[in-house]
């Protein structure tokens, strides 16, 4: 099968022809269909993550099709599709397990970090941990819905029942998480790097109530702002543009390092807190909201050997939207 190999971080991917892999009993062999490029691919490519593998088959946002089923396997069958997100497997029996907080378990491991994700033709995932997809999207556009969708809706419920709520950096996530916003009836700021007047119409056409630069301050108090850009400066940015007792979420896995600022941006009982990973009740809470609501994924789709110029795009912030790797 056609992979797609991070030899080295720094390096370009390398196209190879290896072996499919062999399920284990509780794992299913699946032929992958789309695989969504996600910016936790990016800072594991550049080398912004630790190495945790090598060579490393990249991808997490993936929709694919049972190809086999291991002998323990229960309610799959060849021909389902699935999603395979971040997270891949967890120990279920530590403490963060028994309390529901997978995504904090220290022996957890990751999809396209610590075990091989969706830049392939095949892949094999712990059963466990794969996702039923709403047949109302097709398989690129349900692809981003698996990060971008998932991490960003966890990152949204932590910010409660709010009514105005900013999004720092209007990518994958943010174009995502500002529909269910608006579904919900609630008023979204768009914050996007500075002069991208691209990204900030996008946000507009999506329902946002205001879109400017990260610079510019927020029209109105903000009652929650969710920082999706991995840009540490944005964070003292986003503390002064809540009002007291609003709360900043971080939503990315890895962020630039946050300036020191006055204890006065945080006074207020201002909150400030990060998301790490997401659990499957996350999952399974996301995917029934975009069966009920009418989530436009905008994609720009790349053949499976054009891995490194979606990634490039990426990171140029030449997309709207996100990219999607097509086998």
């Amino acid at each position: 099968m056609l992979a797609m190999l991070l030899e080295r971080p720094g390096q370009a991917l390398r196209a190879a022809q290896i072996a499919i892999p062999t399920p284990t009993p509780q794992q299913l062999l699946l032929r992958v269909a789309a695989c969504g490029v996600c910016r936790t691919d990016l800072h594991i490519a550049d080398g912004e993550l630790a190495q945790h593998k090598s060579p490393l088959i990249p991808g997490h946002e993936v929709v694919g099709y049972v190809v086999r089923c291991g002998a323990e396997v229960q309610g799959y069958a060849p021909g389902d599709r699935v999603g395979v997100a971040w997270l891949g497997g967890s120990c279920g029996h530590c403490p963060y397990c028994a309390r529901q907080n997978e995504n904090l378990c220290e022996q957890a491991v990751f999809t396209g970090y610590d075990l091989n994700g969706g830049y392939a033709e095949y892949m094999v995932a712990d059963a466990r941990y794969v996702f039923h997809l709403p047949a109302s999207y097709d398989d690129v556009h349900a692809a981003p819905l698996l990060c971008a969708g998932l991490i960003g809706y966890r990152a949204y419920a932590m910010a409660g029942q709010v009514q105005r709520i900013g999004l720092y950096g209007f990518g994958a996530a943010a174009h995502i998480l500002c529909q269910v916003a608006r579904h919900q009836g609630r008023e979204v700021y768009a914050f996007t790097r500075p002069g991208d007047m691209r990204s900030q119409e996008f946000a507009r056409s999506l329902g946002a109530a205001w879109a400017g630069d990260s610079e510019q301050a927020a029209p109105v108090p903000l009652d929650a702002a969710i920082l999706f850009a991995p840009n540490g400066a944005l964070v003292p940015r986003a503390l002064a543009a809540v009002r007291p007792g609003g709360s900043v979420i971080c939503a990315g896995i890895h962020m630039s390092e946050v300036p020191a600022f006055p204890y006065a941006l945080l006074w207020g009982e201002r909150t400030l807190r990060s998301v790490a990973n997401l659990t499957r009740a996350d999952g399974e809470a996301f995917f029934q909201l975009a069966d009920q609501y009418p989530l436009q994924t905008h994609t720009t789709a790349f053949p499976l050997a054009q891995a490194n110029e979606a990634l490039a795009a990426l990171r140029a912030g030449d997309l709207d939207g996100a990219a999607v790797l097509v086998p």
